[in-house]
């Protein structure tokens, strides 16, 4: 693969080719713009500033942009709402940046099939409200799902609430339109939920952080609205105690719809009311026919692992009102300092075992960690708060976050469960990979990609 290498010359050609080619409302070059679209939630900067903002409304727009991108060599960051959390649409000097957020419209959404097809900029909520329209749910939950796009949910793979029992975002998906590097048009996948044929293509391209393609629509796979809903929420003296509960429930063969958990510092960020009812919060949803009997033997369960209360409903206003702790805890965290949000994931066995390790290595470096998880699958999210006035993150910050990474790997665990690699987690990759796959991958980067202009630096 050849880096791209922009010039002034190619960046004037780029810029008078778009004119020409896209409808007059779709290119904005204006600092105003620009700085928006520069950079994602995680607030990672580069040097400089995008050199242009592409407002997509259609394939056809992808397609141009990237085949004069292509021709002249100029990187591309596709971007949807901006809600990323790794640096992943972090725009770097003289990059373009394609704003998906405006391709939103749901093509088709059939109840007989269960699916929809939507564009990349769909909001998750948005869609999950569609489908209940049908009787159908969306099944991915992302805490962002109010914000986030479905192009940026398939960029990172990301998870969410409801994974415990649904999975990510891959388990919803059947196919793909992505547009390659060159301005090429692929499909990938079906509309069917089993299907063989040829390589995983749309496995491959999700969760690759627009490296590969870019995503211009989706057939996403529906699932009935559940018959029963039952939430619990469960205060416990310590979060390790509230993992051993989360570990325990799977063990008694109770498979939740979700399990959140949440730290003391997190709960006194969150409303310090909450913390005094215990050092930690899980939260556990039970869904369908059975809800009710399995929520009968999660409260068994959470009773038996020391928990100092339990609260229960049925009452989906009420359980709105349970889960609004762990909806808010990143508000609450941004509103603390600017908040380094890290995304391991780790043996749901080792889950308590992590939480320990994670508490030394905040004590040893001075540095502040909020620690939530989705605690059915072993995915934590040790959150380091930083000075929002620092112009970077303090060398104590990094030195943390490298310890709970190599921690993560010890455990037999992943860096990354669902944010995606993005900017800021790239220099550990190779260590979990190993120089075998690792070459493999970029070897798959260069022939989807050969002049390097899709997000480059970013993810591998």
């Amino acid at each position: 693969m050849t880096a791209p290498t922009t010039t002034t010359t190619a960046s004037a050609q780029l810029l008078g080719l778009l004119a020409r080619d896209l409808p007059p409302d779709r290119l904005a070059t204006d600092p105003v713009t620009l700085a928006a679209h520069a950079t994602d939630r995680s607030g990672t900067r580069a040097h400089g500033g995008p050199l242009a903002v592409v407002h997509v409304r259609r394939t056809e727009d992808v397609t141009v942009t990237l085949r004069h991108a292509h021709a002249l060599r100029v990187p591309v960051v596709p971007r949807g709402a901006g809600t990323g959390l790794s640096g992943g649409a972090t725009a770097d000097e003289g990059s373009l940046v394609l704003d998906l957020s405006g391709m939103n419209r749901v093509l088709e959404l059939s109840a007989d099939d269960q699916l929809a097809v939507v564009e990349p900029g769909v909001i998750t909520a948005e869609l999950d409200r569609a489908a209940g329209a049908h009787g159908l749910r969306y099944a991915p939950d992302p805490a962002s799902a109010a914000l986030s796009t479905i192009g940026g949910n398939i960029a990172t793979n990301a998870g969410g609430l409801r994974c415990a029992k649904y999975g990510v975002t891959r388990d919803s998906l059947l196919g793909l339109e992505a547009v390659l590097a060159d301005g090429t048009v692929v499909r990938t996948g079906r509309r069917t939920v089993k299907g063989v044929t040829g390589y995983d293509l749309t496995a491959l391209l999700t969760g690759s952080e627009g490296t590969l393609a870019v995503i211009t629509s989706a057939t996403l796979r529906l699932r009935p609205l559940p018959a029963a809903t039952a939430t619990l929420a469960a205060y416990f003296p310590s979060f390790e105690d509230a993992a051993e509960a989360s570990y325990a429930i799977g063990r008694a063969g109770v498979v939740p719809a979700l399990a959140e958990l949440l730290d003391g510092p997190v709960l006194d960020a969150v409303d310090p009311a909450l913390r005094e009812r215990g050092a930690a919060l899980l939260l556990v949803q039970c869904d369908g026919a059975g809800a009710g009997a399995e929520a009968d033997a999660v409260a068994a369960v959470l009773a038996g692992a020391g928990a100092t209360s339990v609260e229960r409903t049925e009452d989906p206003a009420e359980a709105e009102a349970l889960l609004a702790a762990r909806r808010g805890a990143l508000p609450a965290l941004e509103r603390l300092g600017r908040p380094l949000i890290e995304d391991i994931a780790v043996p749901r066995s080792r889950l308590a075992e992590a939480a320990r390790e994670i508490r030394a290595v905040s004590r040893r470096h001075d540095v502040p960690v909020f620690t939530l998880a989705h605690a059915a699958d072993g995915n934590l999210h040790p959150i380091i708060v930083v000075d929002p006035a620092l112009d970077g993150l303090p060398e104590a910050a990094w030195e943390a976050a490298g310890e709970i990474f190599a921690l993560a790997l010890r455990l037999g665990g992943t860096l990354t469960g669902e944010h995606g690699v993005g900017l800021l987690k790239r220099q550990w990759v190779a260590d979990e990979l190993g120089p075998a796959a690792h070459a493999l991958q970029r070897r798959i980067k260069d022939a989807f990609d050969p002049r390097g202009i899709l997000n480059p630096g970013k993810s591998l």
